[in-house]
């Protein structure tokens, strides 16, 4: 039997790199083992959770890689090569950069997985491994999808949380996103009968009870198609889930839809808020929100019992010193359960990259530091350094134990849910901000020359 171990590197550093507080699954992982024959042994091995062994034994090695995890990516491609033992490397970054990352594999899969893997494993078996593997024509059917094994996942040290994944794509193409790109300009649905089958083949993982039914769909916008959602929602009730997911703040002008997100066991939205500037919106691209309904489209939604993790991005061209100050004020007031703050960050492929290349405003490309937590490029209105010290600010005053407890006394939304959640990110804001004033709060130190 031949043995296929598939990776995913961790970043070294960062809010969601090793010290996380959470160690969540890999789904696309699951998703490659999937479509992987019946005669191959498939052994996942995710650092999140675990310690490669670098002498384990293999016939193909795989990698998924962000753009934050491609040097530890590279470098784990590059030991596995020097042994004999051929890499194929896929996730955003590398389908964003595919000629950089040939310098450390065999090949690359540019873009989803499906109908290109059992491809990649018959031309492995024929010894004639080509180097990138992308979709000739558009995207591919998300019709039939093998259901993914989590058995596989069972004895490792995760949340007991599920993903499954009912849509791809988005058709805002924010300028600094690269799910456009990579996914496509428009939604993408699977049958709801074979999400359906997928959840109801989920199975609790052993000795967890208060989040044995947790959930996390994974899509961009999981109401993005209104009828699609009507039609899924209410099958999701006969499993008493408690489910997350991603969703434009549209969803608050659809009190239908919020019903029914409610009766079908939905305890929390993450939700780009982005920024509290129409003018910063309206140069990103995300015309949907408008920072004046903001206040009563968190209403809404807590209305319905739903709590909301609000995405805040510091250091868009508009942005001034008070961005920090208004933005804390206004998760306090809003009782915005949980506050994700990202320092403005150009991934390769998106435009924002191409725009601040054009610029010349792009510091550095140590990709390490492209994790959301360091500046890696010239603000407009801050120094480096000011950039990074209101970021820091901000986490600290929201994730202070006060800070919590201010945000949270008083919500409807589930409990047994996000407080954990608000714990975990204060442990990771801490680790964050000790290796911060470890470094000198200086980020000039860790950025090369303009180019």
């Amino acid at each position: 039997m031949k043995r296929l171990v598939l990776i995913s590197p961790v970043a070294a550093g960062g809010l969601v790199g090793r010290e996380f507080g959470f160690r969540l699954p890999v789904l696309g992982l699951l998703k490659v083992a999937a479509l992987t024959p019946p005669d191959w042994q498939v052994t996942i091995v995710d650092e999140k959770v675990e310690r490669l062994d670098r002498a384990i034994a293999a016939d193909l090695v795989g990698i998924t890689s962000m753009t934050t995890t491609a040097p530890r990516a590279y470098e784990i491609a590059d030991h596995f090569q020097g042994r004999g033992i051929p890499v194929v490397m896929g996730g955003m970054h590398v389908s964003a950069l595919p000629h950089e990352a040939l310098a450390h594999c065999r090949s690359v899969v540019v873009g989803e997985a499906e109908e290109l893997w059992p491809r990649v494993l018959a031309d492995f078996e024929r010894e004639s491994l080509q180097p990138i593997y992308r979709h000739a024509d558009g995207f591919p059917s998300l019709r039939g999808l093998p259901r993914p094994d989590w058995e596989l996942y069972r004895q490792k040290r995760y949340l007991p949380v599920h993903f499954v994944e009912t849509t791809r794509g988005c058709p805002l193409d924010c300028e600094f996103c690269a799910v456009t790109t990579a996914f496509g300009g428009r939604y993408r649905n699977r049958p709801v009968d074979e999400v359906i089958a997928e959840v109801r083949h989920l199975r609790p993982f052993p000795g967890v009870f208060t989040l044995k039914n947790c959930v996390f769909f994974v899509d961009d916008n999981i109401v993005s198609n209104r009828a699609y959602a009507r039609e899924l929602l209410p099958r999701l009730a006969e499993f008493n889930l408690k489910w997350f997911s991603h969703a434009s703040m549209n969803i608050a002008r659809d009190a239908e839809l919020l019903r029914l997100c409610q009766r079908s066991g939905c305890v929390g939205l993450f939700i780009g808020f982005e920024t509290l500037s129409d003018e910063n919106l309206q140069a990103i691209g995300k015309r949907t929100n408008h920072p004046q309904e903001y206040l009563d489209v968190v209403r809404r939604i807590h209305d319905h019992g739903i709590g909301i993790d609000a995405s805040f991005v510091f250091g868009l061209d508009g942005d001034d010193d008070g961005v920090f100050d208004r933005t804390l004020e206004f998760v306090t007031k809003a009782k915005i359960e949980v506050c994700y703050y990202s320092i403005l960050t150009p991934y390769p492929g998106t435009r924002l990259h191409h725009r601040l290349t054009h610029e010349r405003r792009i510091l550095t490309s140590d990709w390490s530091q492209y994790d959301t937590c360091h500046v890696v490029y010239r603000p407009r209105a801050f120094t480096p350094d000011q950039l990074l010290a209101g970021y820091h600010r901000a986490l600290r005053e929201s994730f202070s134990l006060p800070g919590i407890l201010r945000r949270l006394w008083g919500t409807t939304a589930y409990k047994p849910f996000f407080y954990p959640m608000n714990l975990g990110f204060r442990q990771s804001a801490r680790a964050l901000r000790r290796a911060y004033l470890r470094n000198g709060r200086n980020v000039s130190a860790i950025t090369a020359q303009p180019g």
